[in-house]
């Protein structure tokens, strides 16, 4: 009998946290994988560690786009994925999330005529000035298989006219991720975590790109926190170029882009996160630390309705708040969602299969 193929796509941090029990349970299914590294990510903390902390294997290929306008990036992984698809006939491809890798790949394999699993659909946050929102748009209204985090999730894309059929409730991968990393955590060398500590990140470009927005951003969140706590801010590269200069406070630390293990060690000790990530609205959710999140929407409802989440964002005065409940022990407590419990990739292989 010959063996199912499905090609696996990966191309930015969140991506591999996300195709690293996939693997594992295609693996253990007896699925064949082929790798592609679309290399969208080309920082080493952002791509290359995470391959050995998740203990993935080698990607087959690399096509190693590197940086460039949304357009640009999208067009060079395009043109190479429609190459890597003529030369490896595959079953299925399976994209995750909701990067420029996810939606370039997913418009190349439905244009060969190969069947498309989306992992992580049905996310929205209703805006439309992010181009995340367009890629999940886009990738979901092309899908063959559409694997859902959550109910609402589900619930979204019927209402936008998926059949019934293609959606299947699994979990989130993310967290079989993290589930599995949480006894290999490694605390950071050459960071001071001496006294209680914020995390910091921020990412998005409505956040980083006009200098003046971060530096008061940071002026406000450091003054908030004032001597109580630290602040531990790993630069994204998107940041570090507008961050030349800048005065940096005393309770900040400026820190270069940490291992998956080390990150994942500072988020589970610290007193409070400050982000305008996703994914990590999902992971202080599932380790019960709050979260404060730099933004106006969330395609992550769940994280504030029953996790520890809470959207703020550009009003400094609920940062302000926000902060203080944290610094005095007052913050809400969450739960965890349903099927987050580290078995979603297991039942992703199991469909497939089936």
């Amino acid at each position: 009998m010959t063996k199912l193929k499905v090609t696996v796509v990966a191309g930015a941090r969140p991506n591999f946290i996300k195709v690293a029990p996939i693997l594992k349970a295609f693996q253990k299914a007896e699925i064949d994988f082929r790798l592609v590294h679309t290399g969208q990510h080309y920082d080493k903390n952002l791509s290359d560690t995470f391959f050995s902390d998740l203990n993935i294997p080698p990607p087959h290929i690399n096509f190693n786009v590197g940086s460039g306008s949304q357009a640009e990036q999208t067009g060079a992984i395009m043109i190479a994925f429609e190459k890597e698809l003529i030369n490896n006939p595959t079953d299925y491809v399976l994209v995750v999330g909701d990067v420029n890798s996810t939606v370039a790949c997913g418009i190349t394999t439905k244009k060969q005529n190969v069947r498309l699993i989306h992992v992580e659909a049905g996310l929205r946050s209703g805006d439309m000035t992010m181009p995340e929102e367009i890629n999940r748009l886009v990738v979901d209204r092309i899908s063959d298989l559409l694997f859902t985090t959550t109910q609402q999730a589900s619930y979204t894309l019927k209402a936008e006219g998926v059949e019934k059929g293609k959606i299947h409730l699994v979990g989130n991968v993310m967290i079989d991720s993290l589930i599995d990393s949480l006894p290999k955590v490694s605390r950071p060398q050459g960071i001071d975590i001496n006294k209680p500590f914020f995390v910091l990140t921020l990412h998005r470009p409505s956040n980083v790109d006009e200098k003046n927005k971060i530096l008061n951003t940071l002026k406000h969140i450091s003054n908030q926190v004032g001597q109580k706590a630290s602040i531990i801010f790993p630069v994204h590269p998107r940041t570090s170029t507008v961050l030349n200069n800048f005065p940096i406070p005393e309770n900040l630390q400026m820190v270069a882009p940490l291992r998956y293990l080390e990150f994942i060690y500072l988020i589970k000790n610290s007193i409070g996160v400050i982000t305008d990530s996703g994914g990590i609205q999902e992971e202080t959710t599932y380790l019960g630390v709050p979260c404060i999140t730099l933004r106006e929407n969330t395609e992550r409802p769940e994280t504030i309705h029953l996790g520890t989440n809470k959207l703020i964002g550009n009003d400094f005065q609920k940062l302000g708040s926000c902060i203080k409940e944290i610094l005095e022990n007052r913050w809400k407590s969450g739960s965890i969602p349903e099927f987050w419990d580290g078995k979603s990739a297991e039942r992703i292989a199991e469909k497939i299969k089936a």
